[in-house]
């Protein structure tokens, strides 16, 4: 029954058949504990989490594709879904339409292989928080140690150096109303953040002649 189950929730998100690749898109705004309004374009963490970990269980499904195009959101909740993709032994990889936002770039990085459009672009900043936020040295603290949890990961899985993200991240003469940088696809590639510039042909050629190899 519990088989079934899987099998039926993958379903939803497109026909099966044995060695298909599944296509999994994140966009919008990655919600979290906190609902987000009705009027934004949101992928709801809990609904990603163990849609994963059914994929990598399904025997039907032989690798993934995930297409991003993020505009930031929880922090927490898009690191849970960027450590899974990590943790996936069945062949990934990650292609960025149009925008990847500041949880966007762990999520492009987890991948085994990560693409990125020519015409898309990636947006990094430093952790911040919109409304009320209570000013106390705790907060700051809280945010710090946040950042560098992002900061570790993406590093950790890509070409980027831990100076060369900080820099972009901290950047003051580039965004007019925030602190950070805004980089095309081919600076992506360039600083090591993403691996290759391609498009969905390119991102469907790696994973067949991965699940072949395999």
């Amino acid at each position: 029954m519990e088989e079934q189950n899987k099998s039926d929730e993958l379903k939803e998100y497109g026909s099966l058949r044995a060695g298909s690749i599944h296509c999994l898109t994140i966009i919008g705004q990655i919600e979290g504990h906190q609902t987000l309004g009705e009027d934004l374009k949101t992928t709801k963490y809990e609904h990603v989490l163990p849609l994963l970990a059914a994929i990598e269980e399904s025997e039907e499904i032989a690798g993934l594709l995930i297409l991003l195009n993020t505009m930031g959101g929880d922090v927490e909740a898009g690191l849970a879904i960027a450590e899974l993709i990590a943790g996936m032994k069945k062949p990934n990889c990650s292609l960025v339409l149009g925008g990847g936002h500041s949880i966007g770039v762990p999520l492009a990085v987890a991948a085994r292989r990560s693409f990125i459009a020519p015409s898309a672009a990636m947006t990094i900043h430093p952790v911040r928080l919109n409304g009320v936020v209570i000013g106390v040295p705790q907060t700051y603290h809280y945010f710090s140690r946040i950042q560098d949890r992002i900061v570790r990961f993406v590093t950790a899985h890509s070409r980027c150096t831990r100076e060369e993200y900080l820099r972009l991240m901290e950047n003051t003469d580039e965004l007019a109303n925030d602190v950070g940088s805004v980089i095309n696809g081919e600076e992506a590639v360039e600083k090591g953040l993403i691996d290759s510039l391609g498009t969905l042909s390119d991102a469907l050629a790696y994973l067949h002649r991965e699940i072949e190899a395999e």
